[in-house]
């Protein structure tokens, strides 16, 4: 089963760090990513540019809306995300905990939803 694995951390927070404290969680994050890559969890991740470049759009009316910013001012903010393969909810939680921003922040788990199941 897919799972998405969003990781939302306070991004002032991680401005404050030190160099070498970042670096050193920058190397957590790549020996992460090899490690689900060796056992074949990784599909797909990224890391995200700062809410300060996002776009929010909304339709309403018929009428496009577009606002500079996130949708919502959060303590912590979506900066990105693990897409994975486990057997099961189980393996995804124990996934998840590996990644650095569970320390600082959160990691959101969700199921990735298969069409199939729905479509027929």
């Amino acid at each position: 089963m897919k799972y998405l694995l969003m990781l939302f951390e306070n991004e002032k927070a991680w401005d404050a760090l030190p160099q070498e404290e970042a670096q050193k969680v920058l190397e957590e994050y790549a020996a992460f990513s090899e490690s689900i890559e060796k056992s074949g969890n990784n599909i797909a991740g990224e890391a995200l540019q700062p809410t300060s470049t996002a776009t929010t759009v909304r339709v309403r009316d018929g009428k496009r809306l577009t606002t500079d910013g996130p949708f919502a001012e959060t303590r912590e903010q979506l900066g990105g995300f693990f897409l994975v393969e486990a057997m099961d909810l189980d393996e995804a939680i124990a996934l998840a905990s590996r990644i650095p921003a569970a320390r600082s922040g959160c990691v959101e788990i969700r199921p990735v939803m298969d069409y199939s199941d729905v479509m027929g």
